[in-house]
């Protein structure tokens, strides 16, 4: 039963500025729920782990045990010492770091690596944005039907092979192609093209636009889906343009998976491609078109000098994981999560 006196005596710690008594939290408030046993995780999640094990299977025996194969960097490997691929990792002589210091002696290796590393940069800043443009462009098209079709002549390219791509840009800019018969029709002297080593880098940069620009637009595509379109439409009511809304709902919403797209590139960096180059690389000379890629077979695989091709894939390797961790700890200064959370 309350009344003025029981109210009085209740706010009466209140009304002299004392501090009301401490609650009482409920017992277990605060408590970590217990983990469950390993035993128990595996009942529960066995269809899940049963769904990904051939993928896992697939990068273990293709990735994680071809890279103890790396080995060979230190060693003047040799596959024809003893009667299986053991014996000859087990019985050839050790030099320690003589393949790299031999490596990076040869002046071609760094006319290599100077080449991927200023096509890497070219197409970073003339191929990396135009996915995104794409995406954004083949996201505004009201029609449903029309993006179908634009998308699926987009993608079309990505399943040629280079062979293909580099044939059909044969065909049409080549000295015998239709763009120099139409020119000599005309008059005009055909442009030197397909083997001018001057312009080289524009070209497999084209050619690497129309293979893969529809491709690359398919993450930014599930990442503007995944925009609120309620974030449009109150922009729109507030009297924003469209280029206002792009600025400040498209792009902001694209940024994450631009900077973890732009981080897994740079870690790349000196893999361009090799099937691309060497098909080329006759016609353009080894000057402008010898990538590392190139030269690990030119001058490791072929001559069969196979430490010396694993130490320049080690190099490789390691300078991938040190632009990754770079661009990833800029990220997390920028604000975003990147390829792993900041610990």
């Amino acid at each position: 039963m309350s009344g003025p006196g029981t109210a009085g005596a209740v706010d009466a710690p209140a009304a002299a500025g004392q501090a009301p008594p401490p609650t009482r939290k409920p017992r277990g408030a605060g408590r970590r729920r217990p983990r469950a046993s390993l035993a128990a995780r595996l009942r529960r999640d066995w269809p899940l782990l049963a769904m990904t094990a051939p993928a896992a299977a697939l990068l273990l025996v293709f990735h994680y045990l071809p890279t103890l194969g790396n080995v060979i960097a230190f060693q003047d490997y040799n596959p024809f010492v003893g009667d299986d691929p053991v014996e000859a990792f087990l019985y050839s002589e050790w030099i320690g770091f003589g393949n790299f210091e031999a490596l990076f002696a040869d002046p071609l290796f760094w006319d290599a690596v100077r080449n991927t590393l200023t096509i890497t940069a070219f197409q970073l800043v003339f191929f990396f944005p135009l996915p995104i443009l794409l995406a954004i462009l083949l996201n505004s098209l009201v029609s449903g039907r029309v993006r179908g079709f634009v998308q699926s002549v987009v993608y079309l390219p990505h399943f040629f092979s280079w062979v293909l791509v580099v044939t059909f840009f044969v065909q049409m800019l080549g000295g015998a192609g239709l763009l120099a018969q139409e020119m000599r029709e005309a008059g005009m002297q055909p442009w030197n093209i397909m083997t001018n080593p001057d312009t080289f880098i524009v070209l497999v940069t084209a050619e690497a636009v129309w293979k893969d620009i529809g491709w690359g637009a398919i993450v930014f595509l599930a990442a503007l889906a995944a925009i609120d379109p309620n974030l449009y439409e109150a922009a729109a009511a507030d009297g924003a343009g469209r280029w206002r809304r792009m600025w400040h709902i498209t792009l902001p919403g694209l940024r994450p998976v631009i900077v973890l797209l732009l981080i897994m590139r740079l870690g790349d960096a000196l893999s361009v491609g090799f099937e691309q180059f060497i098909l080329q690389r006759e016609a353009v000379g080894r000057d402008a078109a010898e990538v590392l890629d190139t030269f690990v077979y030119y001058q490791a695989i072929a001559t069969q000098q196979w430490g010396l091709g694993a130490a320049a894939g080690l190099f490789k390797a390691v300078v991938g994981l040190i632009l990754i961790l770079a661009a990833n700890k800029l990220a997390h200064r920028l604000g975003e999560q990147g390829v792993y959370s900041k610990s």
